[in-house]
């Protein structure tokens, strides 16, 4: 039996008729090469990251808006209606299509608008080609009274761009070359050619910049809030009831037309998607928000072949602005990929990343073309060790591990006697050091300028939760590959042994940093849940109770954690203003979605509750009809409401909460039994 597609975001004209709460909530599409396209229920453009077709225009994370905009009027005779909304500078709205919006739904990942006006009912959607960087804007004019007599048709502007998704274009910048072809028209560039084509219509030529788009989400950050795109077409689009008609956009040379088959192409995907998970017993029937989320999961993994490995895979942090880093892609990889039943392509990232372990470090941002990795990560590596874990586990796998196994040794070795930013095992309390000044080397890495937010020099509880558990892992690994486990075990006692030297008796929790520059870090962080949540702790099951009652009374919120107590000195309670004070804040209070799964697993352990536990996760259901629709986002004010902030598409958000949930569904299984 198929899972059936989840279809619970929707909503109707109080929502979609309101400008406010229409631009709040936003699509997001990948297509699984890295690009995407984004926009909100109003149709308007808030981000510079809003357009039909962001494409890696220079593999493997090059991308460039190159299709910005297809604004459509219903045309009835005289008469017209506009299907969009457009913001101004200066505030002005015009026109204000959102107000014929009857409703807005997700079909599974694709967003679907219904227009209503009078007797009129229209339906539009937007989707992705898999695999390929081509986007589908689409029209169906929905039977009804009198339609058949009405000559009804569609006028769409049609424009575009070419820009680093992070950058703004300036009218005239550009001048591409429009050629009209049959069906369409090719629009050339130096770096690359994008061919639209319309589906039972005409597109005409027809240049113009239109100047001066307003973006309301980046003068939030602080950020230039201006944007133009050129209009290379208008396209005329003739309806007849029931019957699709649109637009393709894509830098293939010659992509079908054929909506309909485009349309069933991507439901497959999406299909193809659910039907993995059922290889995973406990997933076989998830609630619908957890079904959700097995879809966003998968626009994380895309494509990212190596010399001598082409089907290499990696994980995009999140939507719309991170590339892959190496500490998120491991966080996320059981979540993402296992959880999922998609162990091949856990395999596949494993080992693509496995290539890249330079003096036992894995990099913490991986290279674009031409670029070299960046190492500096205490975390990424000692996460790689978990992943592993999940990996062997979920597959029993060995001959890959075997393979594996040299290059996990190394990394011991190497921290052991030392490698890059002073990250070596201390010989007195074997527990790991690590850190220099101006550098960020754990998850807490915010930096402005020369400032080190959270700078967490000397020996950070996570990194030596995860130490204990990467030593733990090898022990199990050697056994299973009958190669010696002294040597591990000798260290993960040591370890053990140090670790009792974070018991803060004042809180009853643990340090966040020991042996620091100014000594003992006493600040009430979440960092210290790791030390329960991981499958290996170091801590006695005393102490893992006070911890996740410390973190639960001081900095459990519905979508996570915080990342500082409050009555903290340097506590924040909001996440607004220009970068400089976003990411003074980002690890002072803020709340992070990724920590709630942990939360959820360590107090699982603790009281033995996987219902209570599950209860705290169910929480997450509400944040999916908001911000980010259908996935979670980055982090949340330390403050209610707990607004979202961040990428409102987060990798390791929606991967550590569907982990989560899938453990505990294992282990009421494995209770019942």
């Amino acid at each position: 039996m198929q899972l059936e597609m989840p279809g619970m975001v929707r909503f109707g004209r109080a929502i979609c008729g309101d400008l406010v709460q229409a631009e709040r909530r936003e699509w997001w599409l990948a297509n699984g090469r890295g690009g995407y396209a984004a926009g909100t229920i109003a149709g308007s453009l808030t981000r510079r990251y809003h357009g039909l077709l962001i494409a890696p225009v220079d593999p493997p994370l090059g991308r460039r808006l190159v299709w910005a905009k297809a604004d459509a009027e219903l045309v009835d005779g005289e008469q017209s209606w506009p299907l969009f909304t457009n913001r101004w500078s200066g505030g002005t709205i015009s026109p204000a299509g959102h107000v014929h919006i009857e409703s807005f739904r997700l079909d599974g990942t694709i967003p679907v608008w219904l227009f209503a006006i009078g007797l009129i009912r229209l339906e539009a959607r937007i989707w992705l080609e898999p695999g390929a960087d081509t986007a589908y804007a689409a029209w169906r004019l929905l039977l009804g009274p009198e339609q058949s007599s009405r000559k009804l048709s569609l006028r769409v502007r049609l424009m575009i761009n070419d820009r680093d998704h992070h950058g703004q274009t300036a009218a005239g910048q550009f001048a591409p070359v429009v050629e009209s072809e049959e069906g369409g028209l090719r629009v050339c560039r130096p770096d690359f050619a994008l061919t639209l084509r319309a589906y039972r219509g005409v597109i005409a030529p027809a240049q113009q910049w239109i100047e001066n788009f307003d973006l309301p989400v980046e003068r939030e950050r602080g950020l230039s809030d201006r944007d133009n795109h050129l209009q290379v077409g208008e396209a005329r689009l003739d309806l007849v009831p029931g019957e699709w008609v649109g637009i393709v956009g894509s830098l293939e040379r010659d992509p079908s037309p054929d909506l309909e088959a485009a349309l069933e192409r991507w439901r497959r995907w999406q299909q193809g998607v659910l039907d993995e998970v059922r290889r995973v017993p406990e997933m076989a029937s998830p609630p619908d928000w957890i079904a959700q989320l097995l879809l966003a999961a998968d626009s994380f993994i895309f494509a990212r072949p190596l010399p001598g490995r082409p089907d290499g895979k990696s994980v995009i942090a999140g939507y719309p602005w991170f590339g892959d880093w190496g500490r998120d892609t491991m966080i996320s990889l059981p979540g993402l990929a296992l959880a999922t039943g998609r162990q091949q392509w856990a395999r596949d990232i494993l080992l693509t990343f496995a290539s890249f372990v330079d003096r036992g470090m894995l990099p913490n941002v991986f290279p674009g073309a031409g670029d070299k990795p960046d190492y500096n990560t205490a975390d990424a590596t000692l996460w790689f060790f978990e992943a592993w874990l999940a990996y062997v586990e979920a597959s029993s796998d060995r001959e890959t591990l075997a393979q594996a196994f040299p290059v996990l040794a190394g990394i011991v070795d190497w921290h052991i006697k030392g490698t890059r930013y002073s990250i070596r095992v201390d010989p007195g309390d074997g527990l790991l050091s690590a850190g220099e000044s101006g550098v960020q080397l754990t998850w807490m890495d915010a930096k402005v300028g020369d400032w080190v937010v959270t700078p967490r020099i000397g020996k950070p509880v996570e990194i030596n939760a995860l130490w204990y558990n990467a030593l733990c892992i090898m022990v199990d690994f050697a056994e299973a590959l009958g190669r010696p486990t002294g040597p591990y075990r000798n260290l993960a006692e040591q370890a053990r042994v140090g670790f009792a030297r974070f018991a803060d008796e004042r809180t009853g929790g643990l340090y966040d940093v020991i042996d620091g520059p100014t000594g003992n870090d006493g600040s009430i962080r979440p960092n210290q849940i790791l030390a329960v949540s991981l499958p290996h702790s170091p801590l006695m099951p005393d102490q893992q109770r006070r911890v996740v009652a410390l973190c639960g009374d001081r900095l459990l919120i519905s979508y996570g954690l915080g990342s500082l107590a409050a009555g903290h000195p340097d506590y924040k309670p909001h996440y607004t203003g220009d970068p400089w004070h976003r990411d003074g804040g980002y690890h002072q209070g803020t709340a992070w979605a990724w920590l709630l799964g942990h939360y959820v697993l360590a107090e699982y352990r603790v009281l033995g509750d996987a219902d209570l536990a599950l209860q705290h996760l169910a929480a997450m259901r509400d944040h999916l009809f908001d911000a980010g629709l259908g996935t979670i986002s980055e982090i949340f004010e330390a403050e209610p409401p707990h607004l979202p902030g961040g990428a409102p598409s987060q990798a390791w958000s929606v991967a550590c909460v569907i982990e989560a949930w899938w453990r505990l569904q294992r282990a009421r299984a494995a209770s019942k039994r």
